[in-house]
């Protein structure tokens, strides 16, 4: 879990460990790597100041959204608390993905092994882990803060998706830039991301989907970077698989104006406070869902601005479209309308009519990859699936 820092009137503070098998202090005292928590006399809300504990001057440092006992208080920080591990903390939010768990080797290793990962998503976690170590060490915050003062500014995500769909009337369209997948494989071999993006953005994307993932999606930072140096107008997602904090900065400094967060991989509080950096660095975040208990964890976290519902089951890969209409049905739709999250479908949109069945279920914007870059013409691929030009 991130590390947070309260506001000073309360002098609390909450570096949270990376390992999961250290057992934290019962008395709550200082000791290195465990979270601390000093609060005297009553404790009453104030605004939580989000920072990065390795910065010398924290005295300027803020985003003033969550009270400091939202975080205090929180399930995860309790059970930090008496000891349990990040894996443990996890599985009671319905999380099947085991974290920290091969650090040194990620998913290397026999099927036949206790601890071998349990599916494709267990793969690449543990694979992101030992990359976003290595990359860690090779470029330290203090850098990325630099490099992202020479950023180009934010771009207005979810305002190009409102003025999409307000001008076409159907779901704004995020075109994914995508050459590969696990369960597909190399998806288009003459793959030129810079050209496919141009062609999405002249035929009536919204905004623009970049794969970040080497090893399984044979992305890149590099296809990010190039595609923001382009001309392109629209607004970039970094579609990355985020576990640290540090990839949000990595992302903006590379030209990202949203990036991907999973509920499948992060526990609550990682989402409160990621969506807190990205807010600070003006970057747009999608917070994806798959399932019932998922949905209904980041309905209650407040400060969601965009859900994205995935059809495709990060575990097995199967696709079921109906899947967006069974999360948005009942109390969850109107708790949706009344927060004023926008929705965004994603995977199995292949013909007009499944774009209409999402259109009707509630989504107001849809990812799209597979459908579009496997064709001849990604860019004319588009009318074909909207079954008309929404270029104009």
């Amino acid at each position: 879990m991130e590390r947070l820092l309260a506001g000073s009137s309360l002098k609390v503070r909450a570096p949270i460990s990376e390992s999961p098998a250290v057992k934290c202090e019962r008395n709550l005292s200082v000791r290195r790597g465990l979270m601390q928590l000093a609060v005297p006399g009553r404790r009453t809300p104030v605004p939580l100041r989000c920072v990065r504990w390795d910065e010398g001057n924290t005295a300027q440092q803020g985003i003033l959204t969550y009270q400091s006992e939202e975080f205090m208080n929180a399930v995860e920080v309790r059970q930090w608390e008496c000891g349990k591990s990040l894996n443990y903390i996890a599985a009671k939010q319905g999380i099947t993905i085991r974290r920290h768990y091969r650090l040194g080797h990620g998913s290397n290793g026999t099927e036949t092994e206790e601890d071998a990962p349990r599916n494709i998503l267990q793969h690449i976690i543990w694979d992101k882990e030992v990359e976003v170590a290595q990359y860690k060490q090779a470029i330290p915050l203090v850098t990325l803060k630099k490099n992202i003062k020479n950023a180009p500014p934010a771009r207005d995500f979810i305002g190009a998706l409102r003025e999409s769909y307000l001008r076409t009337g159907f779901p704004a369209l995020i075109a994914e830039v995508k050459k590969a997948s696990p369960s597909k494989g190399v998806l288009r071999e003459d793959f030129d991301p810079v050209e496919i993006a141009k062609a999405y953005e002249k035929n009536g994307a919204a905004c623009l989907s970049i794969l970040t993932d080497k090893k399984y999606f044979q992305g890149s930072f590099e296809n990010l970077e190039d595609v923001r140096k382009s001309g392109v107008q629209c607004p970039l997602l970094c579609k990355e698989f985020v576990i640290d904090s540090w990839q949000i900065y990595y992302a903006r400094s590379k030209g990202a104006d949203a990036i991907l967060l999973i509920a499948a991989v992060l526990p609550d509080v990682d989402i409160m406070y990621m969506t807190l950096v990205c807010r600070e660095l003006g970057l747009t975040a999608i917070v994806e869902v798959h399932n019932e208990r998922e949905m209904d964890r980041v309905l209650q976290i407040d400060g969601i601005q965009l859900i994205g519902i995935n059809n495709r089951s990060l575990e097995t890969f199967e696709v079921d479209i109906s899947n967006t209409k069974k999360l948005l049905e009942g109390e969850r739709r109107e708790l949706v309308r009344k927060k004023g999250i926008k929705v965004v479908g994603e995977s199995g949109l292949f013909v007009p009519q499944d774009i209409s069945y999402v259109h009707d279920a509630g989504v107001r914007a849809v990812l799209v990859g597979e459908s579009l870059i496997k064709q001849a013409d990604p860019g004319k691929a588009i009318s074909v699936l909207f079954g008309k030009d929404i270029s104009k």
